[in-house]
């Protein structure tokens, strides 16, 4: 019987930069890893790239001018709402700087007691005990302080993400409320900044009798050679580089994850999948953090990871049992009928059936992390095995 399962690579390449041919990078950097550490490559393995390598070899980059731009054509330079920002110095300020340098006087409504990925404004403890409903409850900064004054600090970050998004500018005027037409007590002219929620959102908005709806996917999406663009996410999913551009989610790159496959099997005979992946789907047991920021785990992948595991449950099975003949063949034969007319639904219980892009994006993720391992490239092997390979 083999004694590893699922077995998980971070792939060192050298580091990518504007222009450089990652398909090239991505099959060198693989291919010189197997050998080096003598892994045998198998059919149905994974390779995961990093979203920020597929941006940076795309130049897929806005600034800050771009972004002032497009804001003033779409909403004029009076007046902006800017509705459920996320609590971040990277996804969101320079946004917000933009919105500013276009716009006379910026709204924002923040959600409380945490923007939608987690990040909190407030201790929910707080507005348990100051007896506000977050359901219902809406109102300005002057209550918000009263009610809550200035202690509370980002967990992670030490910030008061309020007087931060304040400092862009004295025209900039926070609310608080989990109703988004509240934004429409001061401006009829507004952005969704959410990410997961976002067409709820606008359709709210419409509805309510706002006169200029888009969302942060509208910005930046359309196509342009002089800069960069995302037709699907805009400026979902972006990323800041420096004080004055944006680094934007990756596009086109189902014809790049497509052509390492198509490389690796002509090289090794064996055909893998291969997924672009960005932040992963989990949440931080301190922070409360949902880490996923970007608008999905996974924007691109070939056609072998799509939908979701189907697994028995190993404890289940084993757990009933009725004793008779041997433990092993009965669990064996089992798990092979997953794959038959015989398969039992039941005996997939707490398997948690995710996608297997957020499901093997997540782990890339957690593999490759953000800071300077230098692995954007993550070889995953056996995950697809089950208890029957040996």
């Amino acid at each position: 019987m083999r004694n590893i399962g699922t077995s998980v690579y971070g792939i060192r390449t050298p580091i990518i930069k504007e222009g450089d041919d990652l398909i090239q990078i991505v099959v060198d950097s693989v291919l010189k890893a197997i050998k080096n550490h003598k892994i045998e490559i198998k059919n149905r393995d994974v390779i995961g790239i990093t979203e920020a390598v597929v941006s940076i070899c795309q130049h897929n980059y806005v600034t800050l001018e771009n972004i002032v731009k497009e804001i003033q054509n779409k909403y004029g330079d009076k007046e902006i709402g800017l509705i459920f920002p996320i609590l971040s110095r990277n996804r969101f300020s320079m946004i917000l700087k933009a919105a500013t340098m276009a716009c006379e006087n910026v709204h924002i409504l923040f959600s409380y007691p945490s923007d939608e990925v987690g990040n909190h404004i407030i201790d929910p403890k707080m507005v348990e005990e100051s007896r506000v409903n977050p359901y219902s409850d809406s109102f300005g900064e002057k209550k918000f302080r009263k009610l809550f004054g200035y202690s509370f600090k980002h967990e992670f970050t030490g910030i008061d993400y309020i007087e931060y998004y304040k400092s862009f500018g004295e025209r900039v005027k926070v609310y608080f409320s989990n109703n988004p037409k509240y934004i429409l007590k001061f401006t009829r002219n507004v952005l969704c900044c959410d990410i997961h929620t976002r067409n709820i959102t606008k359709k709210k908005m419409i509805e309510g009798g706002a006169n200029v709806v888009f969302g942060l996917d509208d910005i930046c999406s359309r196509k342009n050679s002089k800069t960069g663009y995302n037709k699907d996410y805009g400026l979902l999913g972006s990323n800041k580089t420096g004080e004055n551009r944006l680094k934007l989610f990756p596009r086109d790159g189902q014809e790049i994850v497509e052509a390492i496959q198509k490389q690796i099997k002509k090289i090794t005979g064996k055909k893998v999948e291969v997924m672009i992946y960005g932040d992963g789907a989990f949440k931080d047991p301190v922070g409360q953090i949902w880490e996923l920021a970007d608008p999905v785990v996974s924007p691109f992948f070939t056609k072998g990871l799509l939908g979701r595991p189907k697994e028995v449950k190993l404890k289940y099975i084993s757990e009933n049992w009725d004793k008779k003949g041997i433990l092993e063949e009965y669990v064996k034969k089992l798990i092979v009928e997953k794959n038959s007319s015989k398969y039992q639904v039941e005996k997939s219980f707490g398997t948690t059936p995710r996608q297997l892009t957020d499901l093997l994006g997540s782990l890339c993720d957690l593999t490759s992390g953000s800071g300077d391992k230098g692995t954007p490239v993550v070889l995953i092997q056996g995950y697809f095995d089950d208890y029957t390979v040996e």
